[in-house]
């Protein structure tokens, strides 16, 4: 009898998908999916959608997710969470939902200690509405509104996000990975389970933080953008774990 090796998560659904050729958000929600299903927590996980790309990712994940307004996942999560203690609250979120219009919400979130978990997306840019600058994309960094590269005098220089909310008592998980490849795809599912995990124990807040491409918006073929990914976005946002708190271990 042959074996079966490779299989669709039953966390996620067999839909064909809205996003652009060389997106990363397929592999993500892939992992995601497959974590969750090692838990066994698909009936009680409860996603938070955000407001970009990924704003339809209900039309993929077999599980219960709630829409939020630009920028308010944490404060969604944070309700649902409150009401529902057992359950495995998670928020997608973007960097223009996370970064710009929701900065004051993660930032709260996690100097509270929420006990949810973030996935946080990093592209450098606002994929869903044309490409605009957002507060993680670099210096130098062309975009529709800065067609001569991002300028700190102007704009100010690319948030680190991470090593940010990493300096408040509350967030005790903070890790940054990629999925330009296989090896940093299983490091990246061994985070997210990570983050998950200690939700469960109750432990507090925890974000992955996945730097992915835009191929679309960059201007870039698929496999240009991996490689431009691997110069640009790692060596200012450098991967690894940032902050795991005593409580953690």
């Amino acid at each position: 009898m042959n074996e079966k090796l490779f299989t669709r998560p039953a966390s996620l659904l067999d839909v064909p998908t809205h996003y652009c050729p060389g997106c990363h958000h397929g592999i993500i929600h892939r992992l995601v999916a497959e974590v969750i299903d090692e838990l066994g927590v698909r009936n009680t996980a409860i996603g938070i959608a955000p407001v970009g790309c990924s704003v339809l990712a209900y039309d993929y994940f077999n599980f219960d997710m709630f829409g939020a307004a630009h920028g308010r996942a944490p404060a969604v999560a944070t309700g649902v969470k409150r009401v529902h203690p057992d359950a495995l609250v998670f928020t997608y979120q973007g960097d223009g939902d996370l970064a710009a219009i929701g900065c004051g919400e993660i930032v709260h979130a996690a100097a509270r200690g929420e006990n949810i978990s973030t996935i946080f997306i990093n592209n450098a840019i606002y994929g869903m509405t044309g490409g605009q600058m957002a507060p993680t994309t670099l210096l130098s960094q062309i975009t529709n509104t800065t067609p001569r590269g991002r300028k700190s005098e102007s704009a100010g220089n690319p948030i680190r996000m991470s090593e940010m909310l990493a300096t408040l008592d509350g967030a005790n998980y903070i890790a940054r990975v990629s999925v330009h490849d296989a090896i940093h795809m299983a490091n990246a599912k061994k985070c997210i389970r990570k983050a998950f995990d200690m939700q469960i124990q109750g432990k507090g807040f925890s974000m992955v933080e996945i730097l992915a491409t835009c191929p679309t918006n960059w201007g870039l073929s698929p496999l240009q953008a991996v490689e431009w990914l691997k110069s640009n976005l790692i060596p200012y946002y450098p991967l690894g774990v940032i902050k795991t708190s005593q409580e953690v271990e």
